[in-house]
């Protein structure tokens, strides 16, 4: 999905019963601010995208490598689902949501709802992915190192991309294809009035598989985090990479938190509507689970841009600085968190390089 399917609250002409189509003004003031926020979203992930190519340059552990590759392959997503997905709202828009004279095949419907679904299915099977490979790397760091290759790594990625576009496009190989919602600012699964069970199956499928996929990122992200807490309070400063852990951990955890808040309502009301016995409109609520559902293509990019050890480098020292009493322990653990762990990471590199990757 899109940031820029903030939009499809449309305007209020849309709940009128004549169901006419809204004033020029409103459709103005709805394309200007579906290009606000396509802008604000390119731009995140582009600067998110930047910092993550930048990052592949100071590579120490084949471990990064390929969290960095599922990391890039996230925000490229996001950043193909804002141009795509936004331009599409804009069109519909401009053409004042008339779908019978733009789209008289269907063939635009099916189109935006292959990609709602494929650029929503998407980060939340590369978040599962990520939260996985970093369980495996810390809890099992031999096996990681040894049987999951790079290759290994490219595989997964492109089955995931994969599965996401098979769930995309299973409706229309079915023939039963996206429908225009009640607000005709954009189309999804049918969900109303159901006439036989693949009508029920492939909106439940969707949801589905997005639940499983939070899940599975909260086992593996809980997992990661107990073993990392776990190695930090027997002191075992000697486990390789410890300081690109943390780092990792914080941003798997932040994205995680942001899919939940985000996806969840939407995936638990898509699952009510498919399993409901009466059927009653699902519009209202809908669009608004739909909006919250978009804002984590443009709360994702952020986590790579603010959650980096040199931002948290940062705010650790602007912490000291206004209580250095309460963060004395904390600076004691932040250095021999980072300076051990460098230490072993930089061993055979001279005492010049291994200063200059703590600062």
């Amino acid at each position: 999905m899109s940031t820029n399917e903030s939009s499809v609250s449309g305007c209020r002409s849309e709940i009128r019963p004549n169901n006419s189509s809204c004033s020029q003004r409103d459709i103005n003031q709805t394309i200007t601010a579906s290009i606000i926020s396509m802008t604000v979203g390119i731009f995140s992930n582009s600067l998110a995208l930047f910092i993550l190519v930048k990052s592949f340059k100071h590579l120490r552990t084949k471990s990064r490598a390929s969290f960095l590759l599922f990391a890039s392959s996230l925000v490229v997503t996001d950043l193909l689902g804002h141009l795509i997905n936004g331009s599409l709202v804009i069109f519909v828009y401009s053409s004042q949501k008339k779908w019978e004279t733009f789209d008289p095949h269907h063939i635009v419907c099916c189109i935006f709802g292959v990609c709602m679904v494929f650029f929503g299915l998407s980060p939340l099977f590369l978040g599962s992915a990520m939260a996985v490979e970093r369980c495996l790397g810390v809890t099992r760091p031999i096996f990681h190192s040894t049987v999951l290759a790079p290759h290994h790594m490219r595989k997964l990625l492109g089955l995931t991309w994969l599965l996401a576009a098979l769930v995309a496009v299973l409706p229309v190989l079915l023939q039963k294809p996206y429908r225009v919602q009640s607000s005709r600012s954009f189309c999804f699964f049918h969900l109303e009035e159901h006439k036989d069970w693949l009508e029920v199956f492939l909106p439940l499928l969707f949801s589905v598989l997005g639940l499983m996929a939070l899940l599975i990122s909260i086992v593996c992200n809980t997992l990661t985090s107990f073993a990392l807490l776990q190695a930090r309070l027997r002191r075992k400063h000697q486990c390789r990479g410890t300081p690109y852990h943390i780092e990792m951990i914080c941003q798997l955890l932040a994205i995680m938190l942001v899919s939940c808040i985000c996806w969840g309502p939407l995936l638990i009301h898509i699952t009510i509507l498919s399993t409901r016995i009466k059927d009653e409109p699902a519009a209202p609520t809908l669009l608004l689970v739909v909006r919250m559902a978009t804002w984590n293509q443009i709360l994702d990019p952020w986590v790579y841009i603010l959650l980096r050890m040199a931002v948290l480098r940062k705010l650790f020292v602007l912490l000291h600085c206004c209580w250095p009493s309460r963060f004395y322990n904390l600076q004691r653990w932040r250095f021999n968190t980072l300076g051990s762990s460098v230490e072993t990471n930089n061993l055979g590199s001279g005492p010049s390089q291994t200063i200059k990757s703590i600062t």
